[in-house]
């Protein structure tokens, strides 16, 4: 049998020991450089939305179409083949009505957000981003919807560049 440990020797100290100087500290802030990288599918991937476009990478193992992109296949455990443009309408896989803005208040209007799978892309293959243009009433799974995106110029290579996804219009897509 283990014993246990009813008192630690030692004094316990609090966050006034330390303003008081009771306990020897030092401040010291690095000059540290780093750099960071979001590896080259991802990487790819944001340079394209910066230009408008949403990417992905085939997988001939298994006939997929990865996105976003990957350069290994989860499935077959194997190497993506290549580059291929998918477009920028797709299908509400799922979403959420959130009355809560992006730093967690309580707001009036909802927020709709979900899941988009993007057409030209493999089936389930979607992109997390919100819904605009529609309303809590008329969202619905299985909805056609088309990406919007920022002027040129606002662009940063983020999926923000995409404002929101709106209803797909007759004739659209």
């Amino acid at each position: 049998m283990t014993a246990r440990i009813k008192r630690w020797p030692g004094v316990e100290l609090g966050a006034a020991d330390l303003y008081e100087g009771k306990v020897t500290q030092t401040r010291f802030r690095p000059d540290a450089k780093y750099a960071w990288s979001a590896g080259e599918a991802m990487s790819r991937f944001l340079e394209e939305l910066q230009r408008g476009r949403f990417i992905a990478r085939t997988c001939t193992g298994c006939d997929r179409i990865l996105f976003p992109p990957r350069m290994f296949c989860e499935a077959c455990f194997r190497p993506t083949d290549e580059w291929r443009y998918i477009q920028d309408t797709g299908t509400i896989e799922t979403f959420s009505i959130s009355y809560l803005d992006r730093d967690a208040k309580r707001i009036t209007d909802p927020i709709l957000v979900g899941v988009v799978s993007l057409d030209g892309a493999s089936p389930k293959m979607g992109l997390m981003h919100y819904f605009a243009e529609m309303t809590k009433e008329e969202i619905r799974i299985g909805m056609r919807v088309k990406a919007v995106w920022r002027p040129p110029e606002e662009r940063r290579g983020s999926v923000l560049d995409v404002r929101y996804f709106r209803p797909l219009r007759e004739g659209e897509g």
